[in-house]
């Protein structure tokens, strides 16, 4: 069924500690924050291709014409084309994986993610190729069988051994990524077993510069690679040690109290100093370390799921799992750790002034934060399976006539003619005439996500109009 914004879609348990009648914080409506456009993703991905073309000059510039006419020489030359396009592709795999503020407020999680994952598959296909063409290359080129060449440059050649090992790891992290894989494994495993990029980076390290034919002579070349090394280690420290440490210093984040949304969703407020200067948009994300017993020694991505204040943070989790079942008995004081904020699925990244929003199950809780501080005239559509599912809905109901906001509560199984119909080009053009012209924020479960992307295509609403919320890489 579908219900409009008038209909009181199921009772909230529990009773906040800073709000009125569902209202944000003192009922201060936010400021709608002025809109990024996309021209740091752009300088950043053309400074990333520019890299890539002089990664790879070393070699055409060392490369005389006419030496590639045997098949050992071809070979060879690919083999070490690849080799500087995986270690450069490697160095650019841990930037993305820093966390560097300005990289965050640049791009956006969300992007980078996606970056990261794309550039992912590309580096295992070019450190494999990598491998095998230049043990082909040697073999003919030394007339020897693979398997006794692979054992002369693994006793002979200095740093082989660790390179090997790199590669063994890359292959690893790319084995546990695809998806089918990283769905039944533990949060915490897949994130422990991704962070050995880092390794890889450090095993590869001695094998580029002893036995890389570019790099192993001293001159410009080695030493401008030598120096995007220590940038990348620059970034990786900055972003991971030092800006979390000075934030977590300056805001000093406490648990304020845990208030039970439903019987499987809580929310969590934060306390802390000096709130009202962080830099936090509606919708952004933070990875949450509540350092208590059991919980302290993982780190996990959520939303915001309301738009700053000077007064308290909330976050939004569904309970799912033995970590976040923990998080409904913290104390009040417990100490918090975050990293952050993160993402682009905010207001500031609209490309226009008119938004839809599309939110499945605990996927309001982004959205509400967004729609907070979008321009007044949004339309929402929010998918659950029961009314006793649907959250927050004092509060969109409030913001429904505080921000002049349509909202439509789509109550039923994916099955039942009503969601099935509002989720078609068609169902959405009769809620949303101009949906063409809006921006789109998207945030729910995978398939309630796949499903609306191939609607919203075939309705005709450009791809850069979509906004998705993805907290990890």
């Amino acid at each position: 069924m579908t219900y409009p914004r008038t209909h009181a879609a199921g009772r909230r348990a529990g009773t906040t500690p800073s709000r009125d009648g569902g209202r944000p914080a003192g009922g201060v409506r936010p400021q709608v924050p002025p809109r990024r456009g996309p021209g740091g993703r752009r300088v950043l991905a053309a400074l990333l291709v520019l890299g890539l073309l002089a990664s790879v000059l070393p070699w055409w510039l060392d490369t005389p014409a006419g030496s590639l006419r045997t098949t050992a020489a071809t070979l060879t030359a690919a083999g070490r084309i690849t080799g500087l396009v995986a270690g450069y592709l490697l160095l650019v795999q841990v930037l993305m994986m820093s966390r560097l503020p300005l990289l965050e407020r640049w791009i956006g999680g969300e992007q980078i993610a996606r970056w990261h994952r794309d550039l992912g598959a590309t580096l295992l296909v070019a450190v494999l190729a990598h491998a095998a063409l230049i043990l082909v290359g040697y073999a003919d080129l030394e007339d020897k069988p693979i398997l006794t060449e692979a054992g002369v440059l693994l006793r002979d050649h200095e740093d082989m051994v660790s390179a090997f090992a790199a590669a063994g790891v890359l292959v690893l992290i790319g084995f546990t990524s695809v998806r089918a894989i990283r769905r039944v494994l533990p949060y915490e495993l897949w994130h422990a077993l991704h962070l050995a990029s880092y390794l890889a980076l450090l095993l590869g390290f001695g094998h580029q510069f002893s036995n890389g034919a570019q790099l192993f002579r001293p001159g410009p070349v080695r030493t401008l690679w030598i120096a995007m090394y220590v940038v990348v280690v620059a970034a990786l420290v900055w972003g991971r040690v030092v800006a979390p440490l000075a934030f977590n210093l300056r805001h000093r984040l406490r648990v304020a109290d845990v208030v039970a949304e439903s019987p499987d969703t809580i929310s969590i407020y934060l306390t802390g100093d000096r709130l009202g200067e962080l830099d936090l948009l509606g919708g952004q994300f933070f990875r949450w370390r509540f350092l208590t017993r059991g919980c302290w020694w993982q780190s996990h991505p959520f939303s915001v799921s309301a738009a700053a204040n000077d007064r308290w943070l909330r976050l939004t989790v569904k309970v799912v799992g033995a970590y976040t079942r923990d998080l409904r008995d913290l104390d009040p004081g417990t100490p918090v750790w975050a990293e952050g904020p993160s993402g682009t699925f905010t207001a500031a990244h609209r490309t226009g002034d008119r938004a839809l929003l599309i939110a499945g199950g605990s996927g309001i809780t982004p959205i509400r934060a967004v729609l907070e501080e979008l321009p007044p005239g949004s339309a929402l559509i929010y998918r659950a399976r029961t009314p006793a599912d649907v959250l927050l809905h004092r509060e969109l109901d409030w913001l429904a006539q505080a921000r002049d906001v349509r909202i439509w509560y789509v109550i039923g199984s994916r099955n039942d003619p009503g969601p099935r119909q509002v989720l078609t080009p068609d169902g959405l053009r009769g809620l949303v005439p101009d949906v063409v012209r809006r921006d789109v924020y998207l945030c729910g479960p995978p398939g309630l996500v796949a499903q609306s992307l191939a609607v919203l295509r075939q309705a005709g609403v450009p791809r850069r109009q979509v906004h998705l919320a993805t907290f990890e890489l």
